[in-house]
């Protein structure tokens, strides 16, 4: 029986790479793609299908929120995270959320398949490097120097930093992720403690340059 799949993708050339990558294997079937994680939600509950091949940056609910929300409505579905964003910050990330593997888009086309394939068959996909680095953190072993202080930021809190970074005011953060200006507010003063930023000025600099840094 072939492994059933649903795409979640925004941008629609990745989304039709992907499920022409996918479609040409044998035993796998793309059933249903979703541009948001509100889609998504509704797509799964009808479709319900074996594997979800996820995006991390979504429009509203971010492809975080949708991995623990897919978690919470089937804990058997097994999710991959096919996402440009950088590995070394967000693979950990998506894993404590509830995926099984994270591959980078540059490599989606090499790797998807077999990503998908040993993902479905109860495995996990990450690179060499992440899996250490997940296993030296679950030992206790790992060196915090090591870390990046972006890593001090919560999920939500990372969230709402990128957007800062991409130029998006208040009310267009809070329109996103469902919360309330308020709310963001809060966030950006949390994020301006951990990160050690002055003001709000700084927070805007820094958070435009880290999205220019990593192409987010």
């Amino acid at each position: 029986m072939a492994i059933k799949i649903i795409i979640v993708e925004d941008h629609p050339l990745m989304q039709k790479g992907l499920e022409m990558t996918l479609n040409a294997e044998m035993d796998m079937e793309v059933a249903g793609m979703a541009s948001s994680g509100e889609e998504a939600l509704s797509l799964v509950d009808k479709i319900r299908p074996d594997l979800a091949v996820v995006d991390i940056s979504l429009p509203g609910m971010s492809g975080l929120e949708l991995i623990r929300q897919l978690r919470m409505r089937n804990d058997a579905l097994r999710i991959l995270v096919v996402s440009r964003h950088e590995e070394e910050l967000f693979a950990e990330r998506a894993v404590r959320a509830g995926a099984q593997g994270y591959i980078m888009k540059i490599d989606a086309g090499e790797q998807v398949a077999d990503a998908v394939r040993k993902i479905a068959n109860g495995g996990i996909y990450l690179s060499e490097k992440i899996s250490s680095r997940l296993l030296l953190n679950l030992t206790g072993s790992g060196d915090a120097r090591e870390k990046s202080p972006y890593e001090l930021l919560s999920d939500r809190e990372l969230a709402v930093f990128r957007m800062i970074g991409q130029g998006r005011p208040t009310k267009e953060i809070a329109s996103r992720i469902h919360i309330s200006s308020k709310t963001v507010d809060t966030y950006k003063a949390r994020i301006r403690e951990k990160l050690n930023i002055p003001d709000g000025a700084r927070l805007l600099q820094q958070a435009m340059q880290w999205v220019k840094e990593k192409d987010l």
